[in-house]
């Protein structure tokens, strides 16, 4: 039976063929071999396949090298006529393909795409040309750049604002390109079609005396009226003042007042900036509320004001919506290309609430960075002018130019200027509130070192047993007594009746029992408890958690902004820093958890204007002497003594020998505000039996 012919041969064993020949021994040795390979048949015959390849030879070669493969077991050495050849592709001209790349830039930059440090293969993300990333200013763009130039690709992936997308790629020939896109950030108006209006169409005509009349009792004069092509129509019942909006000489809009401020506007027609002509690019733009504080405006000597279409907002909104959704700033997106150019957006809108709406919603949408803000001035008493028609006519041209020049930077929530504090610095410097320099501890001794002032934080620590806790109950003690203030406590090592007994005595100045400590004194009568009671209940707020679950940071921190709001606490005391919840990511260590929440425990103290006592214990000592820790010694992480406003270590003595067992030493270890103390020692009495603590006399 006949073997069959070479089309019938598999393609992997074609490949196979054809692909060995191209090695560059055999391209060096042969022009022409005879690789054996089986051809299919029924009796399972096998021949040589000869594979021509294109090479400089080394030598003239006369015959037919016939090589043997071995193809599942089977040699075969019986040669074929060859019926295809295999040309090897030269690599590409590096010049032809940077010339390739340089006409494919040039093509991408005349649809605005600028990509001079784009690399080949790589997806380069930068600001859509088209819409300019939005109000957000997001690189939603991207573009991909083939590595042998053939072929550019992009898409905007602000589909609902732009979602512009396309490609160039080069010819067959090698000579051109071909654009395929579609989208662009024109494209939700695409499709929107506006009527075309005259001044005829619209019956339009020059303005009465009347009416010039009306706008001279507001101080527009003629002039004014003419340039901006201020006119009236006729309606069935009165004659009424037409605003004209106009695009590139052309009239796009017309908007209708009355004398008694009705207004309405042509439907179907463009919304875009009342006077948008005026604007020249590259310099500063006024955005007033209405038509008549636009041309108040030019009476003032600017030209560069453009006024909103449709007024003021009820109120700003949670949200700014896209381009496509934010329809009623719709000529905001309209008059894009003119904003920005605009280095400075002053924002002249009303006084009023929705004035001030309007100038946030402008702010957020045209970027609060380049845009400042006008102040009016008062016309009598407290009251101000309402916006610059009202200070052209109560105050004047002069007056009208100064707010403009007096305009101020739009506050970004963040960033500030000192004169934004400058009532506060006045009331630090004539010490309005009581508290700058601190209020007393009620201990002599320690009047030098620490006083106390609220929105600080004071780290309080020392060993075991040392008193950290008495000292504090009786600090607080002190300072509700003379200066009046409350307090909110998280006392997690104490029971609620036993942190009551605590604080009773050392405010009534008994004992709470007669029995062991209370040696023979008088203990507190039931009408004096009673007394206690009232004074504990309006003096302290205790934060306490019910279930057994640890409390958190975040935990404490909630409830005590609730004390501060609700019962105007001063101070909140933490005690101790072990007794809280202190669960923390796997990838975060403790030290910066420690700053972590520090920082939570400060910014709650500053905001609140509420002094912070955090106790926190020392690490376990080894070969302790019985000396003193220090703020270093804090177990979990140095920025215990690092974040702290005030550092206090609490030591008693317990050596007899070194002194009265009842004298405990107070270690002033730091002092952030130098206002309020400064770094030193102190000592006081301890009395065991009222838990108060006196000064040594």
């Amino acid at each position: 039976m006949p073997a069959l012919s070479l089309p019938m041969l598999p393609k992997a064993l074609l490949r196979s063929l054809l692909v060995m020949p191209c090695s560059r021994h055999l391209l060096e040795l042969f022009s022409c071999a005879s690789v054996a390979c089986p051809a299919y048949s029924n009796g399972l015959h096998y021949h040589a396949l000869p594979v021509h390849c294109f090479a400089k030879q080394r030598r003239n070669m006369s015959k037919t090298v016939c090589f043997s493969l071995k193809f599942s077991g089977f040699r075969s050495y019986s040669p074929l006529p060859s019926s295809r050849t295999v040309r090897l592709e030269r690599r590409e001209d590096e010049e032809v393909r940077a010339e390739r790349h340089q006409k494919l830039q040039e093509k991408l930059a005349e649809l605005g795409i600028e990509c001079d440090n784009y690399k080949a293969g790589e997806y380069m993300h930068e600001l859509c040309p088209q819409c300019k990333g939005g109000y957000s200013k997001v690189k939603s763009f991207s573009l991909f750049i083939r590595e042998d130039g053939k072929l550019a690709t992009w898409s905007c992936f602000k589909v609902d604002l732009c979602g512009w997308r396309g490609r160039i790629e080069c010819s067959e020939n090698g000579e051109g390109f071909k654009v395929e896109q579609s989208g662009g950030s024109s494209r939700a108006l695409e499709g929107k079609r506006y009527r075309t209006i005259s001044e005829s169409g619209l019956k339009l005509e020059p303005l009465c005396p009347e009416l010039i009349a009306f706008f001279k009792r507001r101080c527009i004069s003629a002039e004014t009226l003419r340039r901006n092509a201020v006119m009236q129509c006729r309606t069935s019942s009165e004659v009424v003042i037409a605003f004209t909006y106009r695009k590139a000489g052309k009239l796009v809009s017309c908007k209708y007042r009355t004398v008694d401020k009705k207004f309405w506007q042509e439907k179907d027609t463009e919304k875009i900036f009342y006077g948008l002509e005026d604007i020249l690019p590259g310099c500063d733009i006024i955005i007033v509320e209405g038509e008549i504080d636009k041309l108040s405006m030019e009476e003032a000597g600017f030209r560069n004001c453009v006024s909103v279409p449709n007024g003021a907002v009820g109120k700003v909104s949670e949200k700014v919506p896209s381009e496509v959704e934010d329809k009623g700033f719709q000529y905001l997106w309209t008059c894009k290309e003119y904003l920005d150019k605009a280095p400075r957006i002053i924002l002249a809108t009303d006084a009023d609430g929705p004035g001030q709406a309007l100038a946030e919603e402008l702010a957020r949408r045209l970027g609060k960075e380049r845009c400042w803000r006008v102040n009016w001035p008062a016309k009598s008493g407290s009251e101000v002018c309402k916006d610059a028609n009202e200070v052209l006519t109560i105050l004047g041209k002069d007056a009208l130019k100064e707010v403009i020049e007096k305009a101020e930077l739009f506050p970004i929530r963040g960033l500030f200027n000192f004169s934004n504090f400058f009532h506060e610095i006045n009331n630090y410097y004539q010490c309005n509130q009581g508290f700058e320099l601190g209020v007393s501890t009620g201990w002599r001794a320690l009047d030098d070192f620490y006083n106390i002032v609220p929105g600080e934080l004071s780290v309080i620590t020392g060993v075991p047993n040392s008193g950290k806790s008495e000292w504090i109950d009786a600090l607080l003690c002190n300072i509700n007594e003379k200066h009046g203030w409350t307090f909110a406590l998280c006392s997690m090592e104490n029971k609620v009746q036993e942190h009551a007994r605590k604080l009773l005595e050392k405010h009534i100045k008994k004992p709470f029992f007669t029995v062991r400590y209370g040696e023979s004194i008088e203990r507190m009568s039931p009408e004096e408890l009673e007394e206690g009671k009232k004074w504990l209940n309006a003096t302290f707020h205790v934060i306490r958690c019910d279930d057994d679950a640890l409390p958190s940071v975040d935990w404490v921190l909630n409830l005590a902004k609730a004390a501060v709001l609700r019962n105007g606490v001063r101070g909140l005391v933490i005690d101790p820093y072990n007794e809280l919840d202190h669960q923390r990511p796997t990838h975060q260590t403790e030290t910066e958890y420690v700053s972590q929440m520090l920082t939570k425990i400060k910014r709650f103290a500053q905001h609140h204007s509420c002094h912070v006592w955090f106790v926190a214990h020392p690490r376990q000592l080894h070969n302790w002497g019985g000396g003193a820790p220090n703020l270093y010694d804090i177990s979990g992480s140095a920025h215990f003594i690092n974040k702290c406003d005030n550092g206090i270590v609490i030591h008693r003595n317990r050596d007899v020998n070194e002194g009265p067992l009842d004298r405990v030493q107070v270690f002033v270890r730091k002092v952030r505000n130098k206002v309020i103390g400064r770094i030193g020692d102190a000592f006081l009495q301890y009395d065991r039996v009222t838990g108060r603590f006196n000064d040594i006399s």
